[in-house]
């Protein structure tokens, strides 16, 4: 059976060079990844600033149509992305014009 030189050197090159890059931790783009390469410090990890950061402003604080006069009894007043509310029994409240509206928190 014949054998080609420079296929075979080919071959082997890209070998080499594709080991070469496995071992210093970089994949070409169509290789699989065994194990995840997440680093604490980079986007979308949990730990990183950039993550936290999205986890924290995500909330929404929306009014509704819905008034009240004076709060219920039992409420706290707590602090949701600055915004001062008033937490009664599940239900928000924040002050507005001088009376309360409910808020939903999301």
């Amino acid at each position: 059976m014949k054998t080609r030189g420079p296929v075979n050197s080919i071959a082997l090159g890209t070998g080499l060079i594709l080991s070469a890059l496995l071992v210093d931790g970089w994949l070409p783009i169509g290789f699989a990844i065994k194990d995840a390469q997440a680093v604490v410090g980079r986007p979308m990890t949990p730990a990183s600033v950039a993550g936290v950061a999205r986890r924290t402003t995500r909330r929404t604080i929306r009014r509704t149509a819905v008034y009240a006069a004076t709060l219920p009894a039992g409420c706290r007043s707590v602090v949701i992305d600055g915004t001062s509310l008033h937490s009664c029994g599940g239900t928000y409240y924040q002050p507005y014009n001088g009376r309360y509206v409910v808020v939903d928190v999301y």
